[in-house]
């Protein structure tokens, strides 16, 4: 029999590894290149070979809504625009009619600030594309657009079929479907038996459970810097989403012209560089972080207002100079990087 000093040290070891063991909890990554940006699946403390198939479930997921929706390639979302621009009644699955339906209340709450039917408004900007061109769209075409103000409310359902009044309504679901899907792979990974990941998709973000034992911790990205702003802490539930205006945007003649575009105006947002929502848990949060956060970025200084109408608390923006708003209710949970910014602004 071992010595007792030599007992102590071989116990001394065991509990070492044991923690170290603790320490590394498998992580598991899978990643893919999907709604035109990178996507991520992490799933914390399950082994590979019950991580792996529940990370590819949603991907599978994910590039399934992405080919069916897609807003100007074969899909059956495209098929529906054309439909609409034909004056036809269209068959749509009942998948596609709860999405319009949900689309169109969140429409509504929004003041249609966020409005998934402006989608010829999108390309005549030029943003219905994978390479923007630094070209301003045609004056009479936008005043043509403005003059009908086409949106997704001017739709209808009767059963299994789609039509519209206004041939000029043309659906893109790129400010939304971001969100059904962190809400879809959220279910698929609970169905699964995955009880704590992180899904991110562009910088929307949903957490589920913790990160062995640990909150997961996400950036706010800095609108005008490499890095993040500020980061949070996110618990259960909970999902973020950002809207900002270096995602998709072309630059001509020293003006940045932003994807986000203010259907009263017809033109691209020039009054904000980001704006931030988290989501407390509730049905549907991650459709919720991805929509929010458009009407309240097109709102400009009215966004607390437009952000109560919408149940929105956390809030975060970043004006076009740089000047940084947050709610209280956020302000406590976040941690800057490099400290407090300047001139911050906590609104009640």
């Amino acid at each position: 029999m071992p010595p007792p000093s030599l007992l102590v040290c071989l116990l001394a070891l065991l509990l070492a590894s044991v923690l170290a063991a603790c320490e590394r909890a498998p992580l598991h990554h899978q990643e893919a290149f999907v709604f035109g940006t990178r996507v991520e699946v992490l799933i914390a403390g399950l082994d590979e070979a019950a991580a792996r198939p529940a990370a590819a479930a949603v991907l599978r997921e994910f590039d399934r809504l992405h080919r069916t929706y897609h807003a100007w390639k074969p899909s059956e979302l495209s098929a529906l625009n054309a439909a609409i621009a034909a004056g036809r009644r269209q068959p749509v699955t009942p998948e596609m009619a709860e999405l319009i339906t949900e689309a169109q209340h969140l429409t509504r709450l929004g003041e249609q600030l966020f409005d998934p039917g402006i989608g010829r408004l999108i390309g005549l900007w030029g943003f219905q594309s994978d390479e923007l061109p630094a070209i301003l769209p045609d004056p009479l075409a936008l005043a043509a657009w403005r003059a009908v103000r086409p949106s997704l409310l001017d739709l209808r359902i009767e059963g299994a079929y789609v039509s519209s009044d206004k041939r000029e309504v043309a659906l893109d679901f790129g400010g939304y479907l971001k969100g059904v899907a962190l809400d879809r792979a959220a279910a698929i990974l609970q169905a699964q038996g995955v009880h704590n990941a992180l899904i991110n998709i562009g910088g929307n973000v949903m957490a589920l459970g913790s990160k062995n034992g640990q909150r997961w911790r996400v950036g706010i990205q800095h609108p005008r810097q490499p890095g993040p702003l500020a980061t949070v802490e996110l618990a259960n539930g909970e999902a973020i989403g950002t809207s900002g205006d270096y995602q998709r945007f072309f630059e001509l003649d020293g003006h940045r012209y932003c994807h986000l575009l203010d259907p009263r105006s017809a033109q691209p947002v020039p009054h904000t560089q980001s704006l931030s929502v988290l989501i407390t848990p509730r049905a549907a949060a991650g459709t919720l972080s991805d929509v929010a956060s458009k009407p309240l970025f097109i709102a400009g200084s009215d966004w607390p207002r437009l952000a109560r109408a919408l149940q929105v608390e956390q809030v975060l923006r970043v004006d076009a100079q740089g000047q940084v708003q947050v709610s209280r209710a956020l302000h406590g949970r976040l941690e800057y990087v490099g400290g407090e910014p300047k001139g911050l602004e906590v609104i009640p």
